[in-house]
């Protein structure tokens, strides 16, 4: 059998006494080692390159479509500091990637990493610098990813940025509704980025809402009146559904009743398609005319079988139906 060799660890001071002079330097001319780990081939290096602020980078080079990288190392655990450094220097240089070498990656730090990769448009790589020889060969560097951009961190980065384009469109959405003539309703409600928008119909637990989604909007009723209330919520719901025919011959149309059975809730509500958040815009105006129109419908439909709600003799038929369990 032939003899296998033993890896062995090197002190990185041993092979690269000071950081900037010995290891920067290093890797500035080997910088295929590192493209051999980390994917992207790295061209055009440059050591301390200098911002406009007079900040040094370590190195910074190019990447195959010519976007800038900025290297950074650290021949040390990894601190708060060089973390600064790393993010001061990615937006002084505009840069598309950054790498950060560090001996010791500490957990908060990869933390950090990996949080960056999914919520920037930015590639962000974490790296661990290990110096190793086999009995008396000279000492090579392992460099290894501990953190970097994945499909996964894009899909992620993709999905926060779709939400939070979502979360905008909806916020814009709210306040343009309010401020319709005829919303008075809801005038005094602030908006916020969620699917509905909702003030009390007067009876806890009832709310008036409108609702909107990327190509249709609404306005509902909703019931819920919170924690452990499924019955006494299914109560007012079977009790309005005795009132269907009158309810919806004054609102003009069919509505949607839905018990949500997987829920707690329930709610009666009209969907118009016109369009919804993602409508052009200049079309909003008009959508949220009839979406209004139609909340003064539901409300004035439905109203007053909400004040004339007897909620202790709904109350009463729960017991009794209780009982007869």
């Amino acid at each position: 059998m032939n003899e296998i060799g033993k890896l062995e660890r090197v002190p990185l001071r041993e092979v690269w006494k000071h950081e900037a002079y010995d290891f920067t330097q290093w890797l500035e001319e080997n910088i295929d080692v590192l493209n051999k780990v980390i994917g992207p081939t790295l061209v055009n290096v440059e050591r301390e390159k200098k911002t406009e602020s007079s900040f040094s980078v370590d190195l910074v080079a190019e990447d195959e479509n010519g976007a800038t990288v900025i290297i950074e190392n650290q021949l040390e655990k990894s601190n708060h500091d060089h973390l600064g450094k790393v993010i001061t220097y990615l937006t002084a240089m505009s840069a598309k990637s950054a790498i950060w070498i560090v001996s010791d990656p500490r957990p908060e730090h990869v933390s950090a990493i990996a949080w960056l990769n999914e919520s920037t448009g930015v590639d962000f790589y974490l790296l661990k610098v290990e110096a190793v020889k086999i009995g008396s060969s000279p000492p090579a560097a392992l460099l290894t990813v501990i953190v970097g951009p994945t499909e996964g961190f894009s899909e992620i980065r993709r999905k926060k940025q779709e939400w939070a384009e979502r979360d905008q469109l909806r916020m814009e959405w709210w306040t343009k509704l309010v401020a319709q003539e005829g919303a008075t309703l809801h005038a005094h409600i602030t908006p916020g980025k969620y699917t509905w928008l909702g003030t009390s119909s007067g009876v806890r637990g009832l709310g008036l809402n409108y609702t909107v989604r990327k190509d249709d909007c609404g306005v509902e009723l909703y019931i819920d009146r919170g924690r452990e209330t499924e019955a006494i919520n299914r109560k007012i719901f079977d009790h309005l559904v005795e009132q269907k025919d009158v309810i919806e011959d004054a609102f003009g149309q069919p509505l949607s009743w839905e018990a949500l059975e997987t829920k707690r809730a329930c709610r009666i509500k009209c969907t118009l398609t016109g369009g919804g958040y993602r409508s052009d815009e200049m079309k909003w105006d008009k959508i949220q005319s009839e979406q209004v129109a139609a909340m003064t419908k539901l409300q004035q439909a439905i109203q007053p079988h909400l004040d004339a709600l007897d909620l202790s003799v709904l109350e009463s038929e729960i017991e009794e139906d209780d009982e007869i369990e």
